[in-house]
């Protein structure tokens, strides 16, 4: 599942530079989470980073993005041009 941050946040912006993907950025009233370029920081690390720093536990995972974690894999070598 790609992850997403709910309303909770603090717009603190510690999560944005945790992402080893770029897919955090500061949206219209709160951060936002790209699903398209959230791999749950699989293939970089063993935990999502931004779910570690964010202090406000306001990132959870997106119910309606349920992907396996081979798929969070492939997705991440997908955008690091990884084969």
């Amino acid at each position: 599942m790609a992850l997403k941050i709910t309303k909770d946040c603090t717009n603190c912006g510690a999560c944005e530079t945790e992402c080893p993907n770029f897919a955090i950025f500061e949206g219209k009233d709160i951060f936002e989470i790209n699903p398209d370029l959230c791999s749950e920081c699989v293939g970089s690390f063993d935990e999502s980073q931004c779910v570690l720093v964010c202090p406000a536990d306001s990132i959870i995972l997106d119910e309606n993005k349920i992907e396996t974690k081979e798929e969070l894999l492939i997705k991440y070598k997908k955008i690091h041009k990884i084969k």
